[in-house]
């Protein structure tokens, strides 16, 4: 069933940001599923509200942010100051990466994600 919050538009952009995955989106989809022995349940190109985001585990409001080089243009920098914003306020914590520390640097970009993912589920996330 359609979530009523999210429009069509955004929905159908979510789509096809799953079947147009980057090089780095698809190595830090390999980190994300090394978690799941540990109850983690993250989802790919998740809209929520206007956005999209690119890794979401709802329950435990953790996004997880590939940023490729166009997040580095005054453009970019506001729209991704503009999204962190709004997933803030939806309760959201958001840990961003950019292309290069997700190919050349896995093993930081997992501990990064590791302490994030404890910390939360210590602090009383549910899964």
């Amino acid at each position: 069933m359609a979530h009523s919050n999210i429009d069509e538009t955004t929905r159908t952009r979510a789509r096809a940001l799953r079947r147009e995955r980057t090089h780095a989106e698809r190595k830090m989809w390999d980190i994300l599923r090394d978690f799941r022995p540990r109850g983690a349940s993250f989802r790919r190109e998740t809209p929520i509200g206007p956005y999209i985001a690119d890794f979401a585990w709802l329950s435990t409001r953790i996004i997880v942010e590939v940023d490729g080089d166009s997040h580095e243009t005054d453009q970019g920098r506001a729209h991704d100051k503009k999204l962190d914003a709004f997933l803030g306020a939806q309760g959201f914590a958001v840990i961003r990466f950019d292309n290069d520390q997700v190919i050349d640097n896995p093993d930081y970009v997992f501990l990064e994600i590791e302490k994030r993912i404890v910390h939360v589920l210590k602090d009383g996330g549910d899964e």
